[in-house]
């Protein structure tokens, strides 16, 4: 008897070109949420950075190009991987948080969706082929795999494109420390129904929303010194806050997923967190093996690309996931058949979700 599986099965990212280290941020003068400039160093504040986050330098997108552009690089990439013609697409979903944002302005642009304009710049005419947009922060991407799950399992897509973009520099206050972290970047893949001998593909899924004292730990704000126009806005967040929930919250949610997927830590060849703070993913593993009594988490388990990328929201978990596959990432890994990988992100709403995969 045939299984039918939920399958990815191609994958693509962009990575933009433009480097830009911590000691690029030398310039810029940080101030704190009051208005007051730190008395430290910049190269102590970047020390600093380096040790909690990992993040030793971010990629900023070209001029020239704003986030549907380069979802349309990513997605093109996964369509020729996964070998499929773009018009038998069921569905196209994009997530993303801004929207298209134009260099050295801060309005973001949703009219049309970001969907529909990849599926312009793909050429796709197919009417049937839905194009619809996800806002639901950092964990958009897996959220976009999760409902093309639920489409393909109601019987309504047999096969569907999931991209991840952002252009989180086109957003971020030169003068909050917290512009750091943030990246830009794209990730895509192709879902599709294929028919097995065993299962593979989504085994498990979890997801949630806390949203009663949780819903403001990321928010748009004014800039942080004392002259910044009210009316112009940042993306800003509450780190310690987020930590401590991403702590609490996100290893049971894995641990949930592969509960529903009938597996355990044991089986599990790669965790893909998202690329939000190399301290925080490595408390979360390490509290995630504890739920399962085990003190020691294997060697290689998490890959990591944040060193290099830093935070492209969205776009982390798709990102690392293709470099993988292609052999292009940072660290050396590799997936193998049969191997069972555990997707996971945190991000504003607050919004968690995971994926467990049979590859």
């Amino acid at each position: 008897m045939k299984i039918s599986n939920l399958m990815i099965t191609g994958t693509g990212s962009y990575v933009p070109n433009c480097i830009v280290t911590n000691q690029d941020f030398a310039t810029n003068k940080f101030f704190d949420e009051r208005g007051k400039a730190f008395e430290a160093s910049h190269s102590e504040i970047a020390e600093k950075f380096k040790a909690i986050t990992g993040i030793e330098e971010r990629r900023y997108v070209e001029d020239n190009l704003v986030a549907s552009d380069i979802g349309a690089l990513a997605a093109r990439l996964a369509i020729e991987d996964a070998g499929v013609d773009p018009e038998t697409l069921d569905q196209i979903i994009v997530a993303h948080n801004f929207g298209d944002v134009k260099a050295n302005t801060i309005q973001t642009d949703v009219l049309p969706s970001l969907a529909s304009r990849v599926k312009h710049a793909l050429g796709v005419k197919n009417p049937a082929c839905v194009a619809s947009d996800v806002l639901f922060g950092c964990p958009g991407w897996i959220q976009g795999v999760i409902q093309a799950a639920a489409f393909m399992r109601a019987g309504m897509a047999k096969k569907c494109l999931v991209v991840a973009t952002e252009t989180l520099s086109r957003v971020v206050d030169k003068h909050d420390r917290d512009s750091m972290i943030f990246a830009d970047g794209a990730g895509a893949c192709v879902v599709e129904l294929v028919d097995g001998d065993k299962q593979e593909g989504i085994i498990g899924m979890e997801m949630g929303t806390w949203a009663v004292d949780e819903v403001n730990y990321l928010f748009m704000g004014a800039g942080n010194t004392e002259n910044a126009d009210p009316a112009v806005r940042y993306i800003k967040m509450h780190g310690r806050k987020i930590y401590e929930f991403a702590l609490t919250k996100v290893p049971q949610a894995m641990k949930s997923c592969l509960d529903k997927a009938g597996v355990d830590i044991h089986d599990v060849s790669k965790i893909l967190i998202h690329q939000a703070n190399e301290k925080m993913d490595r408390e979360i593993i390490k509290r995630l093996f504890r739920l399962y009594r085990e003190r020691e988490i294997p060697e290689g388990i998490m890959p990591m690309s944040i060193h290099k990328l830093g935070n492209s929201s969205v776009s982390t978990v798709p990102t690392l996931l293709d470099q993988i596959r292609r052999g292009t990432s940072e660290e050396k890994h590799e997936l193998n058949k049969g191997d069972l990988i555990l997707l996971a992100s945190v991000g504003a709403g607050m919004n968690i979700n995971a994926i467990a995969y049979r590859y």
